[in-house]
């Protein structure tokens, strides 16, 4: 039986439309999962229809997650944000890991981990962190922009048998303060933290890159993804 992965929908509000990228469903189609994408709602009854039904939930990037959620006072630079999408994906966030559901998160997923979690943002790099990396790379996003770190003995030194790794890089905002209980496992040169996880629950990882535009076919997005999906059952 192949798992069932919730995909969190992308929200274009210019358009008011759902949307999704390919590289999200083919992530998990190309490793051997089902991927199903979710409605945008913060009916908690329709959403604990796939909180039943999935093994495993991918977290998506998108709008800003709003300052809000970890008690701070929203500043200018701050992009915007979507109430219902912060809404159903902290609920299905914190119900998954409380019921060790495995999860996901990619760039917003990664942020979002990181609040749930007890931690807090940086509202926008740019000005709140000095840093010689462009963490807004222009096109094409499916080569690396810059390194990262991965420590000795964590989660993706272990997935990836490997201690650095080349990542691109489309965020301006960013992990300020980690989580309580979460282990960081990949760090850029410039210091900001690019991956964390959650050790007690059986799989839980975040990360800041994105590798649903890297495609399936290169070698550590098929790892991180195939230990995803190992877990989902």
């Amino acid at each position: 039986m192949k798992p069932v992965i919730g995909i969190m929908p992308l929200y274009d509000r210019q358009k008011e439309s759902l949307w999704m990228l390919p590289g999200y469903v083919e992530l998990i189609e190309e490793n051997g999962g089902i991927p199903v994408i979710l409605p945008l709602t913060d009916n908690f009854e329709t959403l604990d229809y796939f909180l039943e039904t999935c093994q495993g939930f991918l977290f998506t990037g998108g709008q800003d997650v709003s300052p809000e959620l970890y008690d701070a006072e929203k500043l200018v630079v701050c992009g915007e944000t979507h109430q219902v999408r912060d809404t159903m994906e902290i609920y299905c966030m914190e119900k998954a890991l409380e019921e060790d559901i495995p999860v996901f998160g990619i760039c917003r997923g990664a942020q979002l981990l990181n609040v749930v979690a007890g931690g807090t943002l940086y509202q926008d790099l740019p000005t709140e962190y000095s840093s010689e990396i462009a963490h807004q790379m222009k096109l094409p996003y499916n080569r690396g922009q810059h390194k990262v770190q991965l420590p000795k003995g964590t989660m993706l030194a272990d997935i990836l048998e490997r201690d650095s790794l080349m990542v691109n890089s489309y965020h301006h905002q960013g992990i300020k303060d980690v989580g309580e209980k979460l282990t960081i496992t990949a760090i850029a040169e410039d210091g900001l933290v690019e991956g964390i996880y959650l050790d007690e629950n059986q799989f839980a990882l975040g990360v800041q890159w994105h590798p649903e535009f890297f495609a399936a076919g290169t070698q550590e997005n098929q790892r991180m993804i195939q230990m995803f999906l190992a877990h989902c059952f």
